[in-house]
This record gives C-alpha cells, sequence and structure tokens, in this order.
C-alpha cells in the first residue's frame, strides 16, 4: 500500500516537473521599435534583450488595437468577433469579458497549475463574476483598468489597486510594486507544481511618470518622449528583477517566458517608435497591430529570428498543449499550436490572420505577404473607432511595402475579391460589441 502510493507521488512529481513554468509579460502601449532586440538605439533595455536574443524574436507577432480587446484575445485564444470585446472596458462599464468564455487561467488551472496575475487586468469589474479571482486566478494583485497615477494608483480620484480584488493601499511606483509582487510569488510557489504568472504591467502606458533617477540616463530626449524612455527602463529593471527570482528558485530552465506590447505605441514619431510601420495604437495598420514580442525556454526554444505571421490568440492552445491541458471546451478558439514554428523552423499554421479593429467593420485580414483592409483609419489612441476619416477598401504586400504606404486595391482586383471572400467567412457570424447588451446573454447575429 506505501509503495503504491509512493510511485503514484513520485509519478506524479515527474508528470509536474515536465510542465514548463509560464511567464507572461505584457507591456502596455510599447512602441515597436523601442526594445533594443527590436532596433531601439535610444532607450536601453538590456533584460528584454538578453532574453529575445537568446530565445525567438516574433518580428511578425500580431494583437489587437488596442488594451482589453489584447487581453480578451490572449485569455481566450479568440478574436474579438468571437467574445464582443472589440474596445476598452472602461471603469464601472456594465459589461466584461463575458462569462461564458473559459479563460487560459482556469484552463491552466484545470491541468495542475498554480495562477496569479499581478499587473493590469482590464477584462471588467461591475459584477465579482467578471473579476479575477473569478476568472481563474488564485492570486490577483495590481489595477482592473488603466491610465492610473503610478504614484498613487488612483483614477478620477478614485483608487484602482487591489489584492485579491479587494481594495489594497500599498505605496510605491506602480512598475516597482507588480515586479516586487511577481518575485514574491515566485520565491513563495510551491515545488512541485506548474506555475502561470501573468505579468501584465500597466507600463508604458500613460500618464508619463517615472521617478527622476530613470530620466537621467535620458537626457539627449525632450519632453514626453524622455520621460516615455525611463518608463521603458524601469519596466527592463523589473523583468530582470523577476528572472533574477526564478534564478534564485531555481526554476529558471523549466520557465516558458513570453513578453509583447498589447498594442502598437502611441503618437509613434513623437512619444513612442514603431520603426518603419505605419500609424500606431487604435489602428489596423501595422503600427497599430504588429508589436515587438520573444519567446525564451533554455533548451526548448533555439536562438532565432522569425519572420511568419503569428497572434495572441495561438498562446492559448500552443500553452495548453505544453501544459497537458484540455482544448476540449464549449467555445473553440481560433489560435493555432505554433509550438513547432518556435522550436522547429516551420512555417505559420494559419493561412490568413484577422485583425480586428476597434469597431465592427473595422477589419483587416493578413494571408501571406498581402494585407487588405477595411474601413483603416490613421487616427491612434483610445478614441480610433469613434472618430478620423476611414478608407474603403486598401490592399499592400507586405514584403515590398512594410510601411503600407502603396494602395494595390485598384490594381490587384482579382487578390482583393479573393482576400475579401475569406474575411467575409470570418466575419458571417460576427457578434456585436460586449458592451451592447450588457450582461444579458449575447446573441449572434444569423
Amino acid at each position: 500500500m506505501l509503495v503504491g502510493v509512493m510511485v503514484a507521488l513520485m509519478a506524479s512529481r515527474a508528470a509536474a516537473a515536465e510542465k514548463p513554468n509560464i511567464l507572461y509579460v505584457l507591456a502596455d502601449d510599447m512602441g515597436y521599435a523601442d526594445a533594443g532586440f527590436n532596433g531601439s538605439k535610444e532607450i536601453q533595455t538590456p533584460h528584454l534583450d538578453k532574453l529575445a536574443r537568446a530565445g525567438a524574436i516574433l518580428k511578425s507577432f500580431y494583437v489587437q488595437p488596442l488594451c482589453s480587446p489584447t487581453r480578451a484575445a490572449l485569455m481566450t485564444g479568440r478574436y474579438a468577433v468571437r467574445t464582443g470585446v472589440y474596445t476598452i472596458v472602461r471603469p464601472n462599464a456594465p459589461w466584461g469579458l463575458q462569462l461564458e468564455e473559459r479563460t487560459l487561467a482556469q484552463a491552466l488551472r484545470e491541468a495542475g497549475y498554480a495562477t496569479a496575475i499581478t499587473g493590469k487586468w482590464h477584462l471588467g469589474e461591475f459584477q465579482p463574476a467578471y473579476r479575477p479571482t473569478q476568472r481563474g486566478f488564485d492570486h490577483q494583485y495590481g489595477l482592473w483598468f488603466g491610465m492610473i497615477d503610478y504614484f498613487t494608483h488612483q483614477r478620477d480620484a478614485q483608487l484602482d489597486w487591489h489584492r485579491d480584488d479587494q481594495p489594497c493601499h500599498d505605496e510605491g511606483y506602480s512598475t516597482h510594486l507588480i515586479a516586487k509582487e511577481a518575485c514574491r510569488l515566485i520565491r513563495e510557489s510551491p515545488a512541485g507544481k506548474p506555475l502561470f504568472l501573468y505579468l501584465p504591467f500597466n507600463a508604458v502606458h500613460g500618464p508619463f511618470q517615472v521617478p527622476d533617477s530613470y530620466l537621467k540616463p535620458y537626457g539627449q530626449l525632450t519632453g514626453t518622449r524622455r520621460t516615455y524612455a525611463g518608463m521603458v527602463a524601469a519596466l527592463d529593471e523589473a523583468v530582470g528583477q523577476v528572472l533574477a527570482a526564478l534564478e534564485e528558485k531555481k526554476i529558471r530552465d523549466n520557465t516558458l517566458i513570453l513578453f509583447s506590447s498589447d498594442n502598437g505605441g502611441p503618437s509613434p514619431g513623437k512619444i513612442t517608435s514603431n520603426g518603419p510601420l505605419r500609424a500606431g495604437k487604435g489602428t489596423i495598420y501595422e503600427g497599430g497591430v504588429r508589436v515587438c514580442a520573444f519567446a525564451n525556454w533554455p533548451g526548448h526554444i533555439p536562438a532565432a529570428v522569425i519572420d511568419e505571421p503569428l497572434h495572441a490568440v495561438d498562446w492559448y492552445p500552443t500553452l495548453l498543449k505544453l501544459a497537458g491541458g484540455s482544448l476540449d471546451q464549449k467555445l473553440p478558439p481560433d489560435g493555432l499550436d505554433v509550438w513547432p514554428v518556435l522550436t522547429q523552423g516551420a512555417k505559420s499554421p494559419h493561412d490568413s490572420l484577422l485583425l480586428c479593429g476597434t469597431v465592427p467593420g473595422r477589419v483587416a485580414l493578413r494571408a501571406g505577404d498581402w494585407k487588405l483592409l477595411i474601413g483603416a483609419n490613421d487616427k491612434g489612441g483610445e478614441e480610433a473607432g469613434e472618430a478620423g476619416a476611414a478608407k474603403g477598401v486598401s490592399l499592400y504586400n507586405l514584403a515590398n511595402d512594410l510601411g503600407e504606404a502603396h494602395d494595390l486595391a485598384a490594381q490587384q482586383p482579382d487578390k482583393v475579391k479573393e482576400l475579401r471572400a475569406k474575411l467575409d467567412a470570418w466575419l458571417k457570424h460576427a457578434v456585436p460589441p460586449g458592451g451592447e447588451g450588457s450582461a444579458t446573454p449575447r446573441k449572434k447575429k444569423k
């Protein structure tokens, strides 16, 4: 009897050891070219660069153009046309990520993981059921929304700082506090139980604030760009602290680290840099939806620069497969397993990627080197869905025109027709925005 129990325990520990710890670091509003590994010459990001260059740098990694939609895609593996999260969830708004959606945290917890979020949630809080501790996270720390003061943790004179979804009055710079909590969770994580740590910083989103010490290395920069650079540096330092905690715990070698921004940088050329990409946050041009990203796992992901088109929705099935979790669920993911792309140099499993805009009908499709856009708009920011002159149909070849400067729609009518048919198939059963109907069940369009 005792021998049988010991054998079962050993088998359980062996199975747990095979499952990687998963750390997802999500930056907020970081420019595509504002990390050294993606070409920055102005801002120093040594910790991010070291991780990126030892792993897979993802040059064509896509997200949604705003905060909440990307978080919904990451948490569900599903596009905005499925979840209804096209735009940001504002404080006290009577909606959030629909409760029928299974989250990555729920799925990984079912697979035996300890789960925690330290940072920015931004997927609803108007009822307790929408909050992180009710969506699969064993532990929560940080902010429910965005645009908080980095020092007071207030937005519109209201505190937005919580521990396990209860008000918390910790004092300090938010980037420092988020990193400190992540380090604590790593150091106190139980042996033999894999950890999923979701680390969505509110950095480097506005308001642009940073302790003065971080400004000193950037005297060559001026105004908000200088403050932003200091914020990026503080974020990079925080990542270094979390990495040190993994090494101290001796679990670094069995930890998969993923990093990306949640959307392209706002005010490109003034505050952020999206490099050669057109436009920025809030748009469906490359500068709004293609972001800096990498994947690192020593001994498993070889050092490489990968230009295959991938999307945030892909992490859901990829991570569940690595974790030994189940993808048998009511609402199937749109993402695909991209592990062979990261480890074997395989091609992207997608024949096309859907890039949803901030309102229904504003949408793009990438298929190979081609990109079709409907209702594209150069206006960025969080109000991008409501203002600005929108174009009809436009077509670009990204292999020859990464900056999307030469519209080929008139010259390539057959290609437009081909891609429009693919796009229409995606949009056939698109759901309305989640805010329509508040907390009531959502109905699909027929």
